[in-house]
């Protein structure tokens, strides 16, 4: 996806962003380029791709969800995908990225600091800790990682308000989905829209997951990491 085309298409998106938004994606660009082999950070390091399978992609999670003057965290947020993205596009929302990754942090703070990203912060430290600690403090709360669906969900759900929204990025959830209904039902939160679609050019799947929370979550979650990914809930 070459600039122009990326521009075109976030605008059906009902996004217009202004030359100072599409020159900081370009400077994040470049500096993922520089830093990349230092950090191991993403594979995708071709200019086209990363437009359209980082910065596009993070985007699209706008089609279930208004980003602008939210307050938003990050699972996992490795390169700042979709945490920088947002805060460059959205400057009115605040962002929190928690990332366990010392290195990954670093390169994120270099990031913020180049771009002058005042409404980010960046939290270096295991998501299930940091959800432990900040019960209930986010409008929203999203996670494009590559953890399982319900791994995702009793990670984040603690820190969304209620009638706050948790936001899945996943490609296909066919197989992370068996028996996740106990999952709505013990972290008080039920589906409230998904929408699957083909990304541009390559025709990749991707589904947008949004979760609505319906209560404070039970203070037994998230449980630690060992029972997490040894039980489900």
């Amino acid at each position: 996806m070459s600039k122009e085309e990326f521009i075109i298409k976030v605008k059906e998106l009902g996004l217009v962003l202004t030359d100072k938004e599409l020159h900081s994606l370009d400077r994040y660009y470049q500096i993922l380029k520089e830093e990349n082999s230092k950090y191991n950070l993403t594979r995708i390091i071709e200019e086209e791709e990363v437009y359209l399978k980082h910065f596009y992609d993070s985007l699209t999670i706008t089609k279930v969800v208004n980003i602008d003057n939210q307050s938003i965290c990050d699972l996992g947020s490795g390169a700042g995908f979709p945490g920088l993205v947002l805060a460059i596009c959205f400057p009115n929302a605040q962002l929190t990225l928690i990332e366990a990754n010392g290195k990954k942090c670093h390169f994120l703070n270099i990031v913020k600091e180049s771009l002058n990203l005042d409404n980010v912060t960046i939290i270096n430290t295991r998501v299930e800790d940091y959800s432990k600690k900040n019960r209930e403090v986010f409008d929203i709360v999203t996670a494009r990682a590559v953890a399982p669906l319900k791994h995702l969900l009793e990670y984040g759900i603690p820190l969304v308000k209620v009638n706050g929204y948790f936001i899945a990025m996943k490609a296909n959830t066919e197989n992370e989905e068996i028996n996740i209904v106990n999952y709505y039902n013990k972290l008080d939160i039920k589906e409230e829209s998904r929408v699957i679609f083909n990304l541009p050019k390559e025709n990749s799947i991707r589904t947008i997951i949004k979760y609505l929370k319906l209560k404070e979550t039970s203070s037994k979650y998230p449980r630690r990491y060992s029972e997490i990914i040894k039980k489900d809930i």
